[in-house]
């Protein structure tokens, strides 16, 4: 594997991020997540998540700056309700990366950014995804139906959501944000 996970940090993308980030979304469990194919739209991406008027993408890094993940907390809305995502290379994956990153980002957007719910969604045939989700804190509120389209399939989707009241346990290893 060769990274060092002891420590994580979220920090913004850059562009010199870009092949890594093409490389990731070459994973097979990634091709549909984002539209990123190769480098010039690695860093289209990059340009497009830089500032965000509502939401906050992240680089999930290891304690060598290596991007390895990333999470977000995007449509940020008027009730103060912002949709959450995350990703990992395959790596990392069961190494409690993304649930420790979305830990991170829970607490950073209810404490910093003021909201009261974060919500996320993962198609039913990603128990992986569920057990992140159920592991950083968020309850499942059920299934909402077709929800997402891919290839010319739908799939149905959990809901999941943590309100600022619900209770937080913090990441199993620190994670340092840098905004």
């Amino acid at each position: 594997m060769g990274y060092a996970l002891g420590e994580l940090g979220l920090r913004r993308w850059r562009t010199g991020d870009a092949l890594r980030l093409a490389a990731a979304h070459a994973d097979p469990e990634m091709v549909s997540q984002g539209g990123i194919v190769d480098r010039a739209s690695a860093v289209d991406w990059i340009g497009r998540v830089a500032d965000l008027d509502n939401g906050h993408v992240y680089a999930v890094v290891d304690a060598d700056d290596h991007p390895i993940g990333c999470v977000g907390v995007t449509n940020i809305d008027r009730h103060r309700v912002g949709w959450t995502w995350y990703w990992t290379l395959a790596d990392v994956r069961g190494h409690g990366v993304a649930r420790d990153a979305l830990r991170a980002l829970a607490g950073w957007a209810h404490e910093h950014a003021g909201l009261y719910r974060l919500e996320l969604g993962h198609q039913l045939n990603n128990p992986a995804s569920c057990t992140v989700a159920a592991r950083a804190g968020f309850l499942s509120e059920g299934i909402e139906r077709q929800r997402l389209a891919f290839d010319g399939a739908r799939y149905d989707v959990e809901r999941h959501a943590r309100l600022v009241t619900d209770p937080l346990t913090p990441p199993a290893r620190p994670v340092h944000i840098t905004d």
